[in-house]
């Protein structure tokens, strides 16, 4: 294999410091609810972890060093290396690749507590606004404000007019 070069002369793996194999990064479900964030801070409670959101989608970071990484950077396994470092290409890599960008990046568990207050503050606005507009608009014809409950609290309901009727149901 020819290793790629550089502009300078060299080779790129000569003067890598191994940053693809100093941590490691999953993609993870974007946080709604306070809960999932509360999940994301225990994430962050936990030493080398971070959590960065890229083009819209979150990541958990792990800043762990490869037990594979001999002392002068280069890898103790290569030959049997696993697929997703044969299939890491010196074009993506961290080394000469441009700063990272991340559209959030935190990093302790007070700054995604302070984003998720900010978030579902701004949600609960946006839904709030959302039931407001809707109940500005004008009934539908024919519907008379009547309004349909969900199956689960149909059940409920019914329930209770069991209860109260001694367990037998009387049509409406």
């Amino acid at each position: 294999m020819k290793l790629p070069s550089t502009r300078g002369g060299g080779s790129l793996c000569d003067r890598c410091v191994a940053l693809c194999c100093r941590y490691f990064a999953f993609e993870i479900d974007r946080p709604r609810t306070r809960r999932d964030f509360d999940d994301i801070r225990w994430f962050l409670l936990h030493e080398d972890a971070a959590v960065f959101v890229e083009d819209g989608k979150w990541y958990l970071q792990v800043n762990r060093r490869c037990r594979a990484l001999l002392p002068d950077n280069r890898c103790g396994i290569y030959e049997s290396r696993p697929a997703i470092c044969r299939a890491y290409t010196p074009r993506e890599c961290d080394w000469h690749g441009d700063e990272y960008d991340y559209d959030k990046l935190f990093v302790d568990p007070e700054q995604i507590m302070a984003y998720a207050r900010e978030y579902l503050a701004a949600r609960r606005r946006r839904q709030a606004a959302r039931r407001a507009r809707g109940r500005k608009t004008p009934a539908r014809p024919g519907r008379r404000g009547a309004r349909k409950l969900p199956r689960s609290s149909r059940a409920v309901a019914k329930g209770r007019r069991a209860r109260a009727t001694g367990g037998v149901l009387k049509s409406a």
